[in-house]
């Protein structure tokens, strides 16, 4: 009997710890650019795709690491940068009520596509910027969680780039204005 009891509580215990943890997938619209000392790239609209995982300590405070495809860039003058990142914020979340969290924390993100547009007359020329921009960027993100309804959410982030894009140095770093809408399951 003792065993019975022991493995019920271990089961309800278990069960107890999994509802603390949620998933989910979420997709959005960036406004995107290059900032720093060395640039006056404009803003360049793009999306953004992955998936998260949220654990929730206690009422008030958690934790929400992400998966996450993100188109990011900027312009100027008569070219297009594109540098897309598989990104991986790590949030810390803290709880204002049930529906509103702030959320905050580093983000690394691994270059997987690296490309320069210029349009010259209306004539379109594109070329891999691979070799000139650096593999791993770092930054940091602060934001807003609304939980709509216990599945639905939405996100506003700004994420601030803290290393170069590129690889041959300079001040030039990514900024990324993010409104996401996710579903937790």
């Amino acid at each position: 009997m003792k065993k019975v009891i022991l493995v019920l509580a271990a089961v309800l215990m278990s069960m107890s710890a999994m509802a603390q943890f949620q998933f989910g997938v979420k997709a959005g619209f960036d406004m995107t650019n290059f900032w720093g000392s060395d640039t006056k790239h404009g803003m360049q609209p793009n999306y953004q795709i992955g998936g998260l995982m949220e654990y929730k300590f206690n009422d008030k405070f958690g934790i929400s690491p992400e998966v996450v495809f993100a188109a990011q860039g900027g312009k100027f003058n008569h070219q297009t940068f594109n540098v897309n990142y598989i990104n991986v914020p790590v949030l810390m979340k803290y709880y204002i009520n049930p529906s509103v969290a702030i959320d905050f924390g580093p983000q690394l993100g691994i270059n997987v596509y690296s490309k320069v547009t210029a349009d010259a007359g209306g004539t379109k020329t594109t070329t891999d910027w691979k070799n000139a921009t650096k593999a791993v960027d770092f930054g940091l993100g602060l934001g807003a969680t609304y939980n709509l309804t216990e599945h639905a959410f939405l996100q506003a982030r700004y994420t601030l780039g803290l290393t170069s894009v590129y690889d041959g140095g300079g001040d030039v770093k990514n900024g990324n204005i993010q409104i996401a809408f996710g579903w937790k399951f």
